[in-house]
């Protein structure tokens, strides 16, 4: 998405800060992770140009599946939304995680992952590894609403896939879809060599204008969490041709983030990894995990403070994706835990790989076959069986 940018200045009333710090959805924004980002961007520029319906465009729907099943997400949890395009079929990639209280009540985020002539590391790699990201860390954690990750393709030839989305599920589900809000993440890549240290938020002007106060309310409520959250500052701005327009126009609330330092690159072969900024798509993830907890009512318990000893920590223990190829991602019921270990052995004992307060475990050098993966919590310990397949 390129855009126009139109900047609101703000007077910030005492309701600014109504909002409350919660510590626990700190602890989960402190668990996004700059190496996972730069892997997921890096990824996605290797799956080259992924212009919708190409065979490159599969693929980055493949792996994007890929991905949300090694957080542990289900098939079921998983669905596609299809249309033709140029003859070809393409696919919009939906992930569901239904919420304990209002279960028919969604908040969807969304991004786009299609790009057109070059491989789109900002546009919209960013906004993609954003989602991965947010998804895998919330992955166990209970919300009241139910949240959508929507990725969709088709953006870049006039909301294709989100417009077809809306016409067959959000307005073809009997009755129509309950959406509480639509939170669109798009170019939040920055720009290479500049401090980028500002994200701007943007809200509905347009027509139906019936939905207007309420995009104003939410994406104010979006501002706050940036704030809380994360280390960047916010402006205000319009929303503006990007997935949230198809549900604007279908009058629900809408909000989203898009880059302040605006990039030259987006819709070129210079659109790459070199050219923006990871570490501000890390700080803007922090933002947006941030808000989607609080616009989905995310459970506030802080595990990460709980009175929970070593032998209930290892029996909540994930290893996986498991058959697994080049990482290993360990997930536990205190994972702010900073005093643990982990080994990887063969079968006859020998230590091949061992690693001290890390969740996630390069194996990428070992040879497929079966392992032994150890976690040691102060004085206890736990096997699991790992298969490793190249």
């Amino acid at each position: 998405m390129k855009k126009f940018i139109l900047l609101y200045s703000i007077a910030f009333s005492s309701s600014f800060f109504a909002q409350t710090f919660i510590q626990s959805y700190q602890n989960r924004v402190n668990q996004i992770s700059q190496t996972n980002i730069n892997t997921y961007l890096t990824e996605f520029a290797d799956l080259g140009v992924k212009k919708t319906g190409s065979v490159n465009n599969n693929n980055a729907f493949n792996w994007l599946k890929s991905k949300y099943i090694s957080f542990g997400y289900s098939e079921d949890q998983l669905s596609e939304n299809a249309f033709i395009y140029q003859g070809n079929t393409a696919k919009n990639l939906i992930l569901t995680k239904t919420g304990t209280k209002y279960p028919d009540t969604y908040v969807i985020v969304c991004g786009h992952y299609d790009t057109i002539v070059g491989p789109g590391v900002n546009d919209n790699g960013s906004g993609t590894s954003i989602l991965l990201e947010m998804a895998r860390i919330l992955k166990e954690i209970p919300t009241e609403y139910s949240i959508k990750f929507i990725n969709f393709t088709g953006e870049e030839q006039g909301l294709l896939g989100s417009q077809n989305y809306v016409q067959t599920v959000v307005n073809a589900t009997s009755p129509k879809m309950n959406i509480k809000l639509v939170f669109n993440i798009d170019e939040v890549g920055g720009v290479a060599g500049k401090t980028n240290d500002t994200i701007i938020c943007e809200k509905d002007t347009s027509s139906p204008t019936s939905n207007n106060a309420a995009s104003a309310t939410i994406t104010q409520q979006l501002m706050n969490c940036v704030v809380l959250y994360s280390p960047l500052q916010t402006k205000l701005s319009n929303a503006y041709s990007s997935d949230y327009m198809p549900f604007q126009a279908n009058n629900e609330v809408i909000t989203g983030f898009f880059e302040f330092n605006e990039s030259t690159k987006p819709h070129s072969a210079a659109d790459t990894y070199v050219n923006m900024d990871p570490v501000y798509v890390y700080n803007v993830g922090k933002a947006a995990l941030g808000a989607v907890q609080h616009f989905a009512n995310a459970d506030t318990t802080d595990l990460s403070t709980a009175d929970c000893p070593p032998e209930k920590m290892l029996e909540s223990l994930k290893i996986f994706p498991n058959p697994a190829k080049d990482f290993l991602q360990i997930e536990m019921m205190n994972y702010n835990l900073k005093d643990f270990s982990f080994m990887v052995t063969d079968l006859n004992g020998r230590t091949l790989i061992q690693t001290k307060n890390e969740k996630q475990i390069n194996i990428s050098k070992l040879s497929s076959g079966i392992y032994l993966g150890t976690m040691t919590v102060e004085d206890q310990k736990l096997t699991k069986k790992i298969m490793i397949k190249k």
